[in-house]
Parts: structure tokens; C-alpha cells; sequence
């Protein structure tokens, strides 16, 4: 019963979200009707459908989607781990945390457009200046949960380890890593749209590929509909990637709905012990 009800209630959230698309883009066709817009300014839905399949067709939508993706993935994956990492030795750290602190929050402090220059200026225009851009713009709020994670531990349970002889490695496993996962995934999901929002910046500076191109060369041309197409798979791509977070984020966290999963991790380091 319970689980049919739950069912019912994501039916719903779907249908609801199917109607809210529908009217948006109801809205949008008719006041492109009534307020007589060039195409140029504000393309109908179906100029911009028509235009999704025209690079569909060609080829070109999904080859710089694919670019984009790569940029994103590969720019979360450096900046996730890097900052998972520098994260916990800061919170295990606060001498080092205050000594490293107001280079973290001064690098932070400068906008991504600015930085992003400099970036393709020196390791060039290729992938890797976008990879950094998207890994830079991802790093802090992931360290920022990192350290608010590790250190939201309660000491008790550090206590009752090391009254356990456990070692660090498992202290790290069994006490650290699960207390601090929800703030990190937290962190993660943020990072995730931010790290879509770094690729497309670095695109705009220098590439010859990539969603941000797309847009450019649309820009360039006046072919606004080009510029809604790109827009809407960035949108498509960060949902996507939101949603796949979301999605582990339920599966890792599973422990808290249920006690018995709990319960064999604490089993589990009973027999390590």
C-alpha cells in the first residue's frame, strides 16, 4: 500500500511536471504570435524545433554535446577528488586550515570570466583549460562540505573507536566516511551545475567546440534558435547529471532509512576488531 502510494505521488510529479512544460512553451508560442518578434530576436518553438533537428541530422549537436559532457565529467572527477582530499587534511588540520584559508576564499573570490583568460592563455585552447575551469569552479563548495562534514563527527564515537583499537583506516571507513557523506554529496550536487557552468565559460573564451561554441557561432550569425537549441541541452545535460547524483545519493545514504544496514556496518567492524 505503501509503496503505491508512493508510486501514485511520482506519477503525479511527473504529470505535473509534463503540464508546467507544456504551458511554458503554450505561453511562449503565442506571445511569439502576438508581439510580431523577428526570428532573430525571439524564435517560435518550432523554429527552435526545427532547428534541434536540423543539427541533430547533421551531427554537429550531439559531437559538441559530447565535447561538453567530457569537459564536465572530466573537470568534476578532478575537482571533486582534489578538493575531497585537501578538504579532509584541513579539517583534520586547523593550523593548516588557517594558513591555507585566505588563498582558497581569495582564489574563490575571483569570477570565473576573469580567470578563464588566463587559463586558455596558459595550457592553451584545447580540453584542458575547460576541464580546469569546470574543476576549479566545482573545488570549493565540495571542500567547504568536506571539512564541515569531517568535522561534524561527534567525538564520542572517536572515543568509543579508539576505546575499540581501531585503527585510522578504519576509523575512516566505518565512523568518518558515512558521517560526513550526506554534507559531501550535498556539496556534489552543487558542484555538479556549477561544473556545466565552468566547461560552457571556458568555451566562450577560446574553443573551436563545445556546446558554448554552438552558442557563439549562433550568436555570430544572429541564429538565435542555434542559441536556444545549445541552451536547452545544457539545461537537459545538468538535469541529467543532477539527477544521477540524486539518484546515488539515495542509494549511499540508504543506511539512515534503515536501522539494519546500520547495524551490519557496525557488525561488520565488530569482526574487523
Amino acid at each position: 500500500m505503501v509503496q503505491k502510494r508512493k508510486f501514485n505521488s511520482h506519477l503525479s510529479q511527473i504529470a505535473l511536471l509534463i503540464s508546467s512544460v507544456v504551458f511554458a512553451f503554450a505561453v511562449w508560442y503565442l506571445f511569439g504570435v502576438f508581439s510580431d518578434f523577428p526570428s532573430f530576436i525571439l524564435p517560435s518553438p518550432i523554429d527552435v524545433w526545427n532547428k534541434l533537428l536540423q543539427v541533430l541530422t547533421d551531427g554537429s549537436l550531439l559531437i559538441n554535446s559530447g565535447i561538453t559532457l567530457y569537459e564536465v565529467l572530466m573537470g568534476m572527477s578532478l575537482g571533486v577528488s582534489s578538493a575531497t582530499v585537501l578538504g579532509y587534511f584541513l579539517a583534520k588540520s586547523p593550523s593548516i586550515e588557517r594558513l591555507l584559508s585566505p588563498y582558497i576564499v581569495a582564489s574563490q573570490s575571483i569570477p570565473t570570466v576573469a580567470i578563464a583568460p588566463l587559463l586558455v592563455i596558459w595550457f592553451g585552447p584545447g580540453l584542458l583549460s575547460k576541464i580546469l575551469v569546470a574543476a576549479l569552479i566545482v573545488f570549493f563548495p565540495v571542500l567547504v562540505n568536506t571539512i564541515v562534514g569531517i568535522r561534524s563527527v561527534p567525538k564520542d564515537l572517536y572515543d568509543l573507536l579508539r576505546s575499540l583499537r581501531a585503527t585510522r583506516w578504519q576509523i575512516l571507513r566505518y565512523l568518518e566516511v558515512p558521517a560526513a557523506m550526506p554534507v559531501l554529496l550535498g556539496g556534489i550536487r552543487v558542484g555538479v551545475t556549477l561544473a556545466v557552468i565552468g566547461a560552457v565559460v571556458g568555451e566562450f573564451v577560446g574553443s573551436d567546440r563545445g556546446l558554448g561554441f554552438l552558442i557563439n557561432v549562433g550568436k555570430g550569425m544572429y541564429d538565435t534558435s542555434l542559441v536556444f537549441v545549445a541552451m536547452f541541452t545544457l539545461i537537459t545535460m545538468a538535469m541529467i547529471l543532477y539527477g544521477i547524483v540524486t539518484l546515488l545519493e539515495s542509494r549511499l545514504l540508504s543506511w539512515q532509512k534503515h536501522p539494519t544496514l546500520e547495524k551490519k556496518n557496525i557488525t561488520l567492524l565488530k569482526d574487523e576488531l
